[in-house]
């Protein structure tokens, strides 16, 4: 995510922190390295004055040059004004009402469809609301069966709107089933357009003025960069948009949608989408977002994500039984697994401070795909007695995971490992000890 800006905007400082004094000459310097960093990352060019202006006013100040550590004091000041750039505080999602309705808009090719999806995800499980998905798309061929199989995928409630034909009678119907059945949120994918046009702001006005929405979310694809900006602006100059939703942020290496949106539209980012799978989009917070621009890291992100990747519970579970019994092949099993569907270690490179140079490093799925498979393909003898896999059991599992006897050899090593240092921990936390791992 923002790899190419986070680069070039971390040499820079890189630069800065090598003077033992800082003058105007120097964050002059530096500023122009910026204003290039950001013009190259497709911010849009009166975003990118104003906010080396305000940057330059308050570094230069007596307070800053005169400091023990001037480079971090202007360091300081460009994390406040990319914070301030990026919408300053999180702006929540605001349901109000019985039932809340809640607008997604954009063009075409956004990926409005799947964000409808996504977002009934994050309301039902992160706010505990009842959510029903609604395909009010007529325009797009098939638009109503991909809501549903995603609804599907999801666990949600879609309802189903063949028999209406208008957008506004899908609407009505909506609120009718939300009422009668106690859906607390109702979740609209409206038709999109390749441009702003009359016809589209006329259906989207008739369906606000049927819903009354609580949100109109304005749709947009990051990687499209001031396109995406621009669209955003021509809706909300058009049409009451409450705020953004980035699609494809974490293919978005420049960064100039994210930089650009509220500066120019004057809405703020509500929500990010950070993957393909159905429970990757997020709330969007401006100050953690500019720590990782300039490879600060993003700790309290990084604090969540492990959160929901281990389940308490059973780390509980599994702590108790390593003191007891150690730590075998089926736990290492149940804990790759974890980290797997929380999707943690593909993103640990930019949430962890300074972690950025290993990002070449074999930090991903793929390690863990491959080791899950070699311990699937043992027995379960084996799994829980390691020490009985001879040198033929080795050529099976290997043929079984479709890898070598090295990689397989090189698992039961760490394997081993990882149980010696559970004992000397003591505590038996396995999070403690997956470090040993070498991820």
């Amino acid at each position: 995510m923002l790899e190419v800006l986070s680069e070039r905007m971390q040499q820079v400082f890189k630069t800065l922190r090598g003077e033992g004094h800082l003058t105007e000459r120097h964050v002059d310097a530096a500023l122009a390295e910026i204003r290039r960093a950001l013009l190259g990352a497709d911010v849009a060019l009166p975003v990118v004055k104003d906010f080396v202006a305000r940057v330059r006013e308050r570094a230069v100040g007596q307070q800053v040059l005169s400091s023990l550590t001037p480079a971090q004091q202007v360091i300081k000041v460009v994390h406040e004004e990319l914070t301030r750039l990026l919408g300053g505080e999180q702006k929540p999602l605001r349901l109000k009402g019985f039932p809340s309705p809640v607008m997604l808009v954009g063009l075409q090719g956004t990926g409005k469809t799947t964000t409808c999806a996504k977002l009934g995800v994050f309301i039902s499980s992160k706010l505990g609301k009842h959510v029903l998905l609604v395909p009010a798309d007529t325009a797009r061929p098939a638009a109503r069966e991909q809501l549903e199989q995603l609804g599907t995928q999801a666990g949600l409630k879609v309802l189903d709107t063949r028999p209406w034909s208008d957008a506004a009678a899908i609407a009505r119907a909506a609120l009718v089933e939300a009422r009668r059945k106690g859906y607390e949120v109702i979740i609209l994918d409206t038709a999109g357009r390749l441009h702003v046009d009359e016809a589209l702001m006329q259906e989207l006005a008739e369906l606000h003025r049927i819903l009354a929405p609580s949100e109109v979310l304005f749709v947009a694809d990051a990687m499209t960069g001031q396109d995406a900006v621009r669209s955003a602006k021509a809706f909300a100059d058009a049409f009451p948009v409450t705020g953004v939703i980035l699609t494809k942020l974490d293919g978005d290496a420049r960064g100039g949608a994210a930089l650009s949106t509220v500066a120019v539209t004057g809405k703020a980012i509500r929500m990010i989408g950070v993957g393909e799978r159905i429970s990757d989009l997020e709330p969007f917070h401006p100050d953690r977002l500019a720590s990782r621009i300039l490879g600060m890291g993003d700790v309290l992100t990084l604090v969540e994500k492990a959160q929901e990747a281990f389940d308490a519970k059973k780390t509980a579970e599994l702590q108790r039984k390593m003191k007891k019994e150690g730590f075998d092949l089926e736990d290492l099993r149940e804990q790759l697994r974890q980290m797997r569907s929380g999707g943690l270690l593909s993103q640990l490179t930019s949430l962890i401070p300074g972690a950025a140079p290993l990002a070449g490093a074999a930090m991903d799925d793929r390690k863990l795909k491959r080791f899950e498979a070699i311990i699937c393909s043992m027995t379960p003898l084996e799994r829980r007695r390691p020490e009985v896999i001879n040198g033929s059991r080795r050529r099976r599992i290997a043929r079984g995971a479709g890898t070598t006897v090295e990689e397989v050899n090189r698992l039961l090593r760490q394997h081993a490992e990882m149980q010696r240092l559970v004992k000397r921990l003591g505590s038996g936390d396995p999070r403690r000890v997956l470090k040993s791992l070498g991820l």
